[in-house]
């Protein structure tokens, strides 16, 4: 599938087909397209929690508010972010570069993220962000369907045992559509939305 073709034909679908079951190989699949997805200084920020369980997951749909993408889609994940990922063994993100161009990368690391929380969340969450739309094109390519959902973040993360270090950036429900959507409701047009030099 062309990448215009899957933008323009992914939808935020709230109906899925609970009976359709999606394999680990897709599952992998997803999450190895989501890691290339480029991140600040290569720091790879997003964690992905696969909601397996049933009782886990009709807990997951009372922390979503019951909506029903939780609950009858095949796959449903938790993307979060490490806020310290940058201090975890950073030498690996750059474990292939030429070794002057990796020196200067984890200086570049720990000077810019040390004592600069504000920036450690904001730098997290756009990578994870930016991982979960490649993850939903990519569904949408091997003919998934997806939802990117909001929750109550203390009941989910509380749900996981989320670590303190990490937070939530959205909840992803996928699988096969039960029912077409509708008609897209409304977009902005290219000038509504795109401001040249200044406002």
């Amino acid at each position: 599938m062309k990448v215009s073709d899957a933008i323009r034909n992914r939808r935020s679908i709230n109906l899925f087909d609970p009976a359709y079951k999606i394999s680990d190989a897709q599952v992998h699949e997803l999450i190895e397209a989501a890691n290339l997805t480029p991140s600040a200084f290569n720091i790879q920020h997003w964690r992905f929690v696969w909601l397996r369980d049933a009782a886990v997951l009709k807990q997951a749909g009372e922390a979503t508010w019951f909506q029903p993408q939780v609950t009858d889609a095949s796959l449903v994940l938790l993307v979060c972010l490490d806020l310290k990922a940058w201090q975890k063994a950073p030498e690996r993100y750059w474990a292939n570069a030429p070794q002057d161009v990796a020196t200067h990368m984890l200086d570049n690391i720990l000077r810019i993220y040390d004592n600069n929380p504000l920036l450690e969340r904001d730098e997290a969450m756009r990578s994870a962000s930016m991982a979960a739309m490649t993850l939903m094109l990519k569904a949408q390519d091997m003919g998934l369907e997806s939802c990117a959902m909001a929750c109550d973040e203390r009941r989910m993360a509380a749900l996981v045992n989320l670590p303190r270090d990490h937070a939530i950036c959205m909840v992803l429900a996928l699988g096969k559509r039960f029912k077409d959507p509708y008609p897209r409701p409304g977009l902005l047009s290219v000038e509504d939305v795109l401001v040249t030099d200044s406002f």
